[in-house]
């Protein structure tokens, strides 16, 4: 699946590059946002994970799909991407980790989500969207739940509660134009574009 820009309301959704390594390299570091991620802040040298970085950016999986999160301005605010994507059952799977601070409860999280859920159910042959989320992190619940995941039942996994979250293609598609208004007034007060409406853009990572 090609990786495109997608504009969103506040958001642009960009291909990863090289550029982002040390910003992501500090936020796996960051025992907050590691837990917040379900999952432990990594170790190694910044050059040891660098290597691995441009494996991943040289060599990318052809079953998921990553973009960095950039603020308005142009700032990298943090990442989402779209995983395990299984075409036979039409369904994938999404994360997202805004990694910096300042850009918490501003919206930024909602506008990537909806950009995300409308680039790829219409762009893709997905019919269903899912994601797991910690039992305890209601604000990321309840960030899910305005952009119209619904929640389906708790999950362990590495020890963790999780609650399964999903959105079907048939609700997006009732539901799309009362998601995507913010998207519009916002991009209509910066005289943008058509939010998640993906513009020309080289595939291939920096």
């Amino acid at each position: 699946m090609k990786i495109e820009v997608i504009h969103a309301g506040k958001v642009v959704l960009r291909p990863k590059g090289l550029q982002d390594a040390p910003d992501d390299y500090a936020w796996r570091c960051d025992p907050e946002l590691a837990e917040l991620d379900a999952t432990t802040p990594i170790k190694q040298p910044y050059q040891d994970f660098l290597r691995s970085y441009q494996d991943e950016l040289r060599y990318p999986s052809p079953w998921s799909v990553r973009w960095a999160i950039d603020s308005d301005e142009g700032r990298h605010i943090g990442n989402c991407m779209c995983y395990d994507i299984n075409t036979a059952y039409g369904e994938a799977e999404l994360g997202i980790m805004i990694g910096d601070r300042e850009y918490w409860s501003r919206s930024y999280g909602y506008d990537t989500m909806v950009g995300l859920i409308e680039y790829m159910f219409s762009n893709s042959s997905i019919r269903r969207l899912y994601l797991h989320t910690l039992t305890w992190n209601h604000r990321a619940q309840r960030c899910f739940e305005k952009c119209g995941m619904t929640p389906v039942h708790p999950v362990q996994r590495f020890q963790r509660e999780l609650l399964l979250m999903e959105l079907k293609r048939d609700k997006w598609m009732t539901i799309r134009e009362e998601k995507l208004a913010p998207l519009r007034a916002a991009e209509a007060a910066t005289n943008g574009a058509h939010p998640a409406i993906p513009r020309n853009a080289d595939s291939t990572p920096a």
